[in-house]
Parts: C-alpha cells; sequence; structure tokens
C-alpha cells in the first residue's frame, strides 16, 4: 500500500488519525513514494519557523527509512495514462501533477493508495484508492 502525501501529513498532526491510518492500512506493507518525499521536503524548506522546521526535519528524516518507491519507465508510462485521462475527461492534470505521479505508482505497483483526499483520485482507471 502506498500512502498518499495527505496521509503522512496527517499521521504528523496526532495520534486519533493514526489510529484511523493503521486500521486502514492493516497488515499491508507500507511504502512512501519518492514524490511524497519531495512535497515534505519543501513543507521543510518552505517553513520560516525555526521550532517547526525542526520538527519537520525530524519527521522527514524519520520517513526516509522507510521503503521508498521511485519512479520508473513504467511509472512514467502510467503517468501519462492517467493525465490523458483526466485531459479526455475535461479535467486539467496540471494541477494534481504530484498526485498523479503518486497514483502511477499504485497501478504500476498494483498496491492500493490510502489518502486522505478522494477526490483528488476519483475515478482515475486502474486505481484502488482506500480512505482512512
Amino acid at each position: 500500500m502506498i500512502f498518499d502525501t495527505s496521509i503522512w501529513v496527517g499521521l504528523a498532526s496526532g495520534p486519533q488519525f493514526g489510529q484511523a491510518v493503521l486500521k486502514a492500512a492493516g497488515d499491508e506493507q507500507v511504502f512512501i513514494s519518492a514524490i511524497s518525499l519531495g512535497e515534505l521536503n519543501f513543507g521543510v524548506e518552505s517553513c520560516i519557523d525555526p521550532a517547526t522546521r525542526m520538527m519537520r526535519i525530524r519527521y522527514l528524516r524519520n520517513l526516509e527509512q522507510r521503503p521508498v518507491l521511485d519512479v520508473s519507465s513504467l511509472t512514467a508510462s502510467a503517468f501519462g495514462i492517467l493525465a490523458a485521462f483526466m485531459k479526455q475527461s475535461g479535467r486539467s492534470p496540471r494541477t494534481r501533477v504530484n498526485d498523479l505521479w503518486i497514483a502511477a505508482q499504485a497501478i504500476e505497483n498494483d498496491y492500493a493508495l490510502l489518502t486522505a483526499n478522494l477526490k483528488d483520485f476519483g475515478g482515475l482507471p486502474g486505481l484502488r484508492v482506500a480512505c482512512p
């Protein structure tokens, strides 16, 4: 199972969210996308409060120890299909580029995607989505 960036952010916010995530993930092995690591690193780099920045750095370093899914040529192929699908459906893929990359990784590896933002992934062909 791949956790979307929204899940990793939610897990950092408190234990109540964590219980729902654990229940939704069950016994599945959990992966973090290299795309999510980039998004979380952006959160670190754009933070101006030193205490919050340090807390985010520690959390990110912890997440970097998890199994990471990198982007491959197969991921790129799946991304192209998903982006074209969105465009053909009348939705702009430009606003959801990172979500599409993460969805492509889930499809490539035949993993479910756990997200707190179901609407961001709704209707994408071949994607199994779950929500805590």
